[in-house]
């Protein structure tokens, strides 16, 4: 990706949201290896793209995965996650025999981080600085 700004649109928007979320499994049971993690990739694009949304990055360890998904600004990231770690739960489950705990691969709770764009210091400065003394 180069530097350059490349923003989506939508029909009443301009956007570039990017979040960075992490998944760890139950138990933080070491349950995956890389050619699961590659199959998870798969799966997270799909899901990504039934919502209109993206995988821009995905990878991880034998206990948890992290995703960048860029998502319009309509969707909910909880949304989002709960359809991502039971589509991939279920379809690891049925690709390969992943030891989980009572058939749970996926930790209920979740990591979510907004990213991209400036600093906060630099947006805070910008806002406050909008009306300028005349």
């Amino acid at each position: 990706m180069n530097n350059q700004m490349e923003y989506r649109r939508g029909r009443h928007c301009i956007f570039d949201l990017h979040v960075h979320l992490v998944f760890v499994t139950k138990y933080r049971r070491g349950v995956l290896n890389s050619e699961h993690i590659r199959f998870l990739a798969g799966v997270f694009a799909d899901v990504c793209a039934r919502f209109d949304a993206s995988l821009v990055e995905c990878d991880g360890e034998d206990d948890h995965v992290h995703l960048l998904v860029t998502y319009p600004p309509k969707l909910a990231v909880s949304t989002l996650v709960n359809s991502l770690k039971g589509a991939s739960a279920r379809q690891l489950r049925n690709r390969y025999s992943v030891r989980t705990h009572r058939n749970h691969l996926w930790s209920p709770s979740y990591f979510a981080a907004s990213c991209g764009g400036a600093p906060l210091d630099v947006i805070r400065e910008y806002v406050e600085n909008q009306r300028t003394p005349q």
